[in-house]
């Protein structure tokens, strides 16, 4: 009994707290210690958080890394705070592939992109397991995405691109292990010319903006993975002006993927649009 009331103070109370007070339990017992540093305790922590009004805003600046607090969503210009990176690598060669419910997949290009999993606000990281399968890489081309599959299991997507030959593979926090994945529907989109945005989770998929800058110039795709199905599939775009160039950006709102499209025709244009039923319908203004 006295344990079941110790792990329902953990799972009910500790999972709410900010990390700096979280720092200051471990040290109480060895027993909130070992609770408050395991893996599941982080992913309830991190999934708490996120549902906060309070959020973090983190910059990777040219030699430094500075984490602000938004509030109601006004920044808080007073509490910013520089914070050290994973291993003390130099922010310069530091690149986010992902963000997911306050976990960062970095890309470390120092080290031919070693995938770093970073939790900014514990500022607790684990470098990966790997193989020789980033050893052949293309600086500044990487991405990838982040999600919990049924059995709550972090999964870690990487794409990766190597002489027009895409590569794609998930990774298992659970399992430490990486497992290749067919690719073959998003081959069109492996030459030097396409450039992959990061990937935003909504819906049970992650999805990218890819774009060609080259020819045809403005050119955009948008590509979903299936994480159930491990499938790619590319996506309608919302039926906007006859606009070029123009330029795509996802994020959610309230757990709905959303993009805002700028762009110019005689004027300057932006709108946002959410993703419903397999298609995009212009959001409400109110």
């Amino acid at each position: 009994m006295e344990k079941l009331g110790s792990e329902l103070i953990v799972d009910e109370i500790f999972t709410r707290l900010p990390a700096k007070a979280i720092g200051r339990f471990k040290c109480v017992s060895k027993f909130f210690c070992d609770e408050l540093s395991n893996n599941n305790f982080e992913i309830m922590h991190s999934r708490r958080i996120i549902s906060s009004l309070q959020k973090k805003l983190l910059s990777l600046k040219d030699n430094t890394i500075v984490v602000d607090n938004i509030v109601g969503g006004n920044l808080q210009a007073d509490t910013s705070k520089t914070i050290i990176s994973p291993s003390n690598v130099h922010p310069s060669y530091l690149r986010v592939l992902a963000s997911f419910k306050g976990l960062l997949l970095i890309c470390n290009e120092m080290m031919f992109c070693e995938l770093i999993l970073w939790n900014p606000t514990t500022r607790r990281f684990k470098i990966l397991a790997d193989d020789c399968f980033d050893r052949n890489f293309e600086r500044n081309v990487a991405t990838g995405g982040m999600y919990f599959d049924d059995s709550n299991d972090l999964k870690v997507l990487h794409i990766n691109r190597y002489r027009n030959v895409l590569n794609a593979r998930v990774y298992s926090r659970r399992r430490e292990s990486w497992r290749k994945i067919n690719s073959l529907n998003v081959t069109n989109y492996a030459s030097t010319y396409y450039s992959w945005s990061p990937g935003i989770y909504s819906g049970r998929s992650i999805y990218f903006m890819v774009s060609n800058y080259w020819f045809p110039p403005g050119e955009r795709h948008m590509i979903a993975f299936d994480v159930v199905s491990e499938t790619f599939s590319t996506i309608p775009f919302p039926e906007v002006l006859d606009l070029n160039p123009w330029q795509g950006h996802f994020f959610t709102i309230e757990m709905k993927l959303h993009v805002i499209v700028v762009g110019r025709s005689e004027n300057l244009y932006a709108d946002l649009f959410k993703f419903e039923d397999e298609a995009w319908v212009k959001a409400s203004k109110e």
